[in-house]
């Protein structure tokens, strides 16, 4: 029993030691594994470089732990100068392009009065404009043929033929009345304007299409002289944009030292370089850790207390009266192992 007991005692002691075997290799294999992290995060880190261009350098701020705390960048003395002069020119352009609406205010105006003009001619249709343009020729025609007419009969009067009417007709087939008759000179007379009349109506339609072709094209001029007036404004604002776009323009090309800096430093960081440290870090961690939870004393004292003949001897040692194993019970006494005093 008291074998067994020590057994027990050397297997809690063996399993305490290799408890703190334990405890310490998890501890270093955790302060192992932040090492690992914090030499991959160092590999890993955003490391911008200065660079100075023809027009501009960059600059970076660091804070108290090493760490990029700000960037900025400053045009070159040479580029600065040639932006104030392009600022100057473009104050010069928005001025021009805040006087643009006063400028090309006549296209307005002209445009409204061929608007007002185009809806004049516009506002009779075809046939309208046609009747008057008939009405307005045969006023003209007017003088002249009452001169002719009395010229005629004056003529017929004093050759004594002005009584003879020759060349009546019926009527016609639509109901309407038949020609007269008259004198030959007369007939001529009057079939000459009546084809003059025929080709003057002819020519009043035309004319009543083209006014209202006429008033179309007026309209359309119009909106043609309201749109310059609006795309000269918008052009207005061509030198401004122009002299602003390239002091931008310098403004880019002294921001690029800055983009070449940090692109740089984008590259100096090494994240697979990081990420292979990180990786072996923790491989070795883990290597080590099973190394260090191994404690041969714990071992062995626990694989000892499970051996039966060795907690039968440390038993014997403690119990001497007990018998040991092959003895005859009877001739063994309390006075030893050999029987001191039993025989």
């Amino acid at each position: 029993m008291i074998g067994k007991i020590l057994a027990a005692g050397a297997s809690l002691f063996g399993g305490i030691l290799q408890g703190d075997a334990a405890r310490r290799a998890s501890e270093n294999a955790a302060r192992a594994q932040a090492a690992a992290a914090q030499i991959a995060a160092e590999e890993a880190r955003f490391r911008p470089v200065g660079i100075t261009t023809r027009f501009g350098q960059s600059q970076f701020q660091y804070g108290p732990d090493g760490r990029v705390a700000g960037a900025s960048y400053n045009l070159s003395p040479e580029a600065r100068a040639m932006q104030d002069r392009l600022f100057a020119l473009s104050q010069g352009g928005l001025t021009q392009a805040e006087q643009a609406q006063q400028m090309f205010a006549p296209l307005s105006t002209g445009a409204q009065g061929l608007f007002s003009l185009g809806q004049q001619y516009l506002a009779q249709s075809p046939e309208q404009a046609a009747q008057q343009y008939m009405a307005r020729q045969q006023d003209l025609l007017a003088p002249s043929r009452e001169r002719q007419l009395a010229q005629l009969q004056n003529t017929l009067f004093q050759q004594g033929r002005s009584g003879l009417s020759v060349g009546a007709t019926s009527a016609r087939p639509s109901g309407a009345a038949g020609l007269g008759a008259t004198t030959p000179e007369m007939e001529a007379y009057y079939n000459a304007l009546a084809q003059q009349d025929a080709a003057l109506a002819a020519q009043a339609m035309q004319a009543g299409q083209e006014q209202t072709r006429f008033g179309a094209g007026l309209l359309g001029t119009g909106g043609n002289l309201l749109t310059q007036g609006y795309q000269g404004q918008i052009n207005a604002l061509a030198p401004f944009q122009t002299y602003l776009g390239s002091a931008a323009s310098l403004e880019g090309q002294g921001q690029n030292a800055l983009d070449i800096g940090s692109a740089l430093g984008g590259r100096i960081a090494n994240p697979t370089g990081a990420s292979a440290l990180y990786g072996g870090g923790m491989a070795a961690a883990s290597t080590m850790a099973a190394a260090n939870a191994y404690n041969p004393f714990a071992t062995a004292l626990t694989m000892a207390s499970r051996n039966p003949a060795l907690q039968a001897g440390i038993g014997r040692m403690f119990s001497p009266s007990a018998p040991p194993v092959g003895y005859d019970t009877n001739s063994y006494s309390a006075g030893g192992e050999f029987g001191l005093g039993g025989y």
